[in-house]
C-alpha cells in the first residue's frame, strides 16, 4: 500500500493522529504502545490543581523558575543554583549537545534516543559512535575521550548501567552526560543515578524528565543537573520562558507525591513481569530484560510490517526502531501497560501468528 508523504514513519512514538490514518479510526481508539508514559499517571490530584490555577495562564512565569528549581533541589539534596527545567527533556538536548561540542569528539553511545544524535548534529560536532553490544551482556563503554553522552537506564534497550561503572569514567573524559529520563521508574533500592556525585565531578551534567513518570507528556517538563557554573552557562544560551506557568507550577508538587511514587513501583513490577512472560511466551519473539518502563523485543517479522498488521487488526500502535540504525527493522518496543492493556496487546499479537526463528535444520527454534 502506497502511503502520502503524511503518513511516513514517526520517528518518536505516541503519534496518534499519524496511527489513527493509519487504521482509519480516530485518535482516541488507538491502544498506545508507542509512547513510554507511565500508565497509572497522572496523579489524581492534577486534574484538579490544573484547573484551580488557569489564572496562571494570564501572566508571564518567573524567569528564572526560582521555586521550581528550589523544588527539584530539595528532592534532589542541591542548591537550586545545580537546577535548570526545561520544555521537556528533548528540549534540554539542545543545549547539552551544543555543550558537548565544543568539548572536541563527542562519543555517543549506540543505539541511541534519536534526539541524542539531532542535538549533537546540530552544533557539527565530531561524533564517534559506540555501539553497546548489549545481545551479548557485553556493557563495556570506552574508558577515556573528550565528550561523552548516553542514557541510563539505557533506552531503547533497557539496560541498567551500575554506578560504580559510570563514576569510574569521570576521571577520564572532559564532559560526561547522562541522560536518566527514566531513572525515576526505579525505587530508590534499585536506581543508579550519579546525582549524588554532581558535587565531585564538574564534569558530570545530567539530564532529567518528569513528564514520563507522572505522565504528562503533553505538559513538557524536564530538568538539567549541574554544576553552577555550567547552569549558568545553559540560562544564557536558552530562550526566556522556556518552560509553562503551568508546567513551572506544577512541577515540584509532582516530586512531593511519596505515594504516588510508591503506587507506580508497587504497580509497575508487577505489570512488567506479566508483558515480559507473555512476550517469551510467543514464538518469533525475544523480549530482553529492561530496567525501565519499556520492553524491546526481537521479531523475525520485519517490525514496521508487525506495526502496520496491529494497527489495521487491533488498532494497537507498538514503536518500530527504524530510528535507530543499529536495530533497523528487526526489532520493536513497546510500553508496559496495565493488566487489561497487556493482554490485549499480547492476544493480538498471538493472533498474527509471527513465524518462530529458523535454525539451519529448517526448524523452529530459540534466539
Amino acid at each position: 500500500m502506497n502511503l502520502s508523504s503524511e503518513l511516513l514513519q514517526p520517528r518518536h512514538g505516541g503519534d496518534l493522529l499519524w496511527a489513527a490514518k493509519v487504521s482509519g479510526c480516530e485518535p482516541e481508539a488507538i491502544l498506545d504502545f508507542s509512547a513510554n508514559i507511565n500508565p497509572l499517571a497522572p496523579p489524581d490530584w492534577v486534574e484538579d490543581y490544573i484547573t484551580q490555577n488557569l489564572d496562571l495562564l494570564t501572566r508571564y512565569p518567573d524567569p528564572n523558575y526560582r521555586e521550581l528549581r528550589r523544588g527539584i533541589g530539595e528532592f534532589h539534596h542541591l542548591e537550586p543554583a545545580w537546577v535548570w527545567p526545561g520544555n521537556g527533556a528533548a528540549h534540554l538536548l539542545t543545549w547539552l549537545g551544543r555543550d558537548l561540542a565544543t568539548q572536541g569528539a563527542v562519543t555517543l553511545v549506540t543505539p541511541a534516543f534519536a534526539d541524542h544524535g539531532r542535538a549533537l548534529r546540530a552544533f557539527d560536532a565530531d561524533v564517534k559512535t559506540w555501539r553497546l553490544p548489549w545481545e551479548h551482556q557485553d556493557t563495556s563503554l570506552p574508558p577515556s575521550g573528550q565528550g561523552l553522552l548516553l542514557s541510563n537506564p539505557h533506552n531503547p534497550t533497557g539496560y541498567l548501567f551500575p554506578k560504580h561503572q559510570l563514576q569510574a569514567l569521570l576521571n577520564d573524559w572532559k564532559l560526561v552526560v547522562i541522560d536518566e529520563s527514566f531513572m525515576d521508574f526505579l525505587p530508590p533500592h534499585r536506581e543508579q543515578s550519579l546525582i549524588p556525585l554532581l558535587s565531585e565531578y564538574p564534569n558530570l551534567v545530567i539530564l532529567r524528565s518528569l513528564t514520563k513518570f507522572y505522565g504528562l507528556a503533553g505538559l513538557r517538563l524536564g530538568y538539567v543537573l549541574a554544576h553552577p557554573d555550567k547552569i549558568r552557562q545553559y540560562q544564557q544560551w536558552d530562550a526566556p520562558w522556556s518552560v509553562n506557568g503551568l508546567a513551572a507550577e506544577l512541577g515540584a508538587k509532582l516530586l512531593q507525591d511519596r505515594a504516588f511514587q510508591q503506587y507506580t513501583w508497587d504497580g509497575l513490577s508487577e505489570y512488567y513481569r506479566q508483558l515480559y512472560d507473555g512476550l517469551s511466551l510467543l514464538p518469533g519473539l525475544h523480549p530482553y530484560p529492561s530496567a525501565a518502563n519499556f520492553i524491546l523485543v526481537k521479531t523475525t517479522r520485519p517490525a514496521p510490517q508487525l506495526q502496520r498488521q496491529l494497527l489495521l487488526n487491533h488498532r494497537i500502535l507498538i514503536r518500530d526502531t527504524l530510528s535507530y540504525p543499529e536495530l533497523g527493522a528487526g526489532y520493536f518496543r513497546v510500553a508496559v501497560r496495565q493488566p487489561a492493556e497487556n493482554q490485549r496487546l499480547l492476544a493480538a499479537l498471538r493472533r498474527e501468528g509471527i513465524p518462530p526463528q529458523q535454525t539451519a535444520n529448517g526448524l523452529g527454534g530459540d534466539f
